[in-house]
């Protein structure tokens, strides 16, 4: 008696299901800009979206209850000179966002939970050290006020929004970086470069600490991502131009632990990673599918699991942080697809006949509140992210206002840039010197 062996997993059958028309948010011009973001950034309470706009460049701030068509007078947040290219959601205060343009600065906002009926033009702190487009932001994983800016100068800048100032900066890259993903816990982040190289670093001793040349030998733009265990998770395309996933282990770069060719297509693959169940979400750009794989211990190590397909081609996708999905659903993800001219949400989800919390589907997830703070991550100390349970589901936390310690405003000089200077890999200054010069101020 034959017997055809099935891979166990819970999460086989999950299916995507789009939300009905009046559900979305429908009236919203996305951002025609040639740039391999996402476009797009959520989290429990906002929907951000980069917008078209004349003169200068803009986002559109909506709470995520404010479903259907957008009313015309709904204010833009306008205060960058030039095109907006990317923006995040500070995972540790829901109402702060920070962007990056193509004016060479990073701006950081906050934003009221009842929005009013004015344009946003003032930001509560500008981050100036960048000297060409800032294309690339994300916040640190586990301490407060922590942001990392990447530009098209090749520099990577470090940055405490607390006071304003940057911290790190690292210029260990040669050419144009494609994106920039930290650990579960910050103590690295990995990058791939125009160079073809994907590097590990270390941004405390301001080192790459390990790097792959080409882990895929196609010369199209890579991503890469860690997964929870510290391996990475890379997409690009092979010689022939078939895009291709790979799964390495950055203590042994010489052969990947597995490598996986998907399709034809010209569309950079964007991967989402939700390390509660170790599932990898790819949106390509001009796509109109999602695949989704599980990455377990076992051959072939990524599996497919399926193919979400819709008829419209997505321009952008944003990904909803695990506490804001519906655990009464069985909802494990919940992705916002941008089409031209609206956002769809996307919900992921286990069918399951009962009613009961799925404790298997929701283990503690990643809270609201920082582990560490700036000068503690920057003594070497690492924490994990604060766990939270999903039995309650979520509940939003009250708004906190962004404390920013500004320096003397009679010092009209540019402290920005002198104090990155002082820091950078460039100088033999001890690590300390460094700390009292950038976290001193008036």
């Amino acid at each position: 008696m034959s017997r055809s062996i099935v891979r166990q997993s819970k999460f086989r059958h999950v299916f995507g299901q789009p939300v009905k028309t009046e559900q979305g948010y429908d009236d919203i011009r996305v951002s025609k800009v040639t740039w391999d973001s996402s476009f797009c950034a959520v989290n429990p309470k906002f929907l951000a979206v980069i917008v078209e706009s004349s003169g200068g460049g803009a986002f559109l701030v909506l709470p995520l209850s404010k479903m259907g068509r957008l009313d015309k007078n709904h204010p833009l947040v306008t205060g960058h000179a030039g095109p907006v290219l990317d923006i995040d959601w500070c995972p540790h205060n829901d109402n702060i966002l920070a962007s990056g343009s193509e004016d060479c600065t990073a701006m950081v906002w906050q934003f009221p939970d009842q929005m009013g009926t004015r344009p946003i033009s003032e930001p509560i702190v500008v981050l100036e050290g960048h000297s060409k487009r800032v294309g690339i932001i994300t916040w640190h994983p586990t301490t407060r006020n922590i942001l990392l800016t990447a530009g098209s100068d090749n520099l990577i800048i470090i940055w405490n929004v607390g006071t304003g100032e940057p911290l790190i900066t690292m210029d260990d890259h040669p050419d144009l970086i494609y994106n920039v993903c930290w650990n579960r816990n910050g103590s690295l982040f990995c990058t791939t470069c125009k160079d073809r190289r994907l590097r590990v670093c270390d941004p405390r001793k301001r080192e790459v600490v390990a790097e792959r040349m080409a882990p895929h030998e196609g010369i199209r733009p890579m991503r890469a991502i860690f997964t929870r265990d510290g391996n990475l998770f890379t997409t690009g395309f092979t010689r022939m131009s078939q895009r291709e996933l790979g799964l390495w282990d950055p203590t042994n770069f010489e052969e990947p632990i597995a490598l996986l060719e998907l399709d034809t297509s010209n569309g950079v693959l964007l991967p989402y990673y939700d390390p509660d169940t170790n599932m990898v979400y790819l949106c390509g750009k001009g796509d109109s599918s999602i695949r989704y794989f599980e990455i377990t211990d076992e051959p072939p190590y990524v599996h497919y699991l399926s193919t979400f397909s819709s008829k419209e081609p997505q321009r952008g996708m944003g990904f909803m942080p695990k506490r804001g999905v519906d655990v009464s659903k069985c909802e494990i993800a919940r992705l916002y697809k941008l089409h031209d001219k609206k956002c769809e949400p996307i919900a992921m989800t286990v069918p399951r006949k009962s009613d009961l919390f799925q404790d298997d589907l929701y283990p503690d997830t990643a809270g609201p509140d920082p582990a560490l703070e700036p000068e503690e991550w920057l003594e070497g100390r690492d924490e994990d992210p604060i766990l939270q349970s999903m039995r309650d589901g979520y509940v939003p936390p009250k708004s906190r206002e962004l404390k920013v310690a500004k320096k003397n405003v009679l010092d009209s000089r540019p402290t920005t840039r002198r104090s990155m200077s002082s820091c950078d890999g460039s100088t033999n200054l001890p690590v300390s010197h460094c700390l009292s010069e950038c976290l001193s101020f008036g």
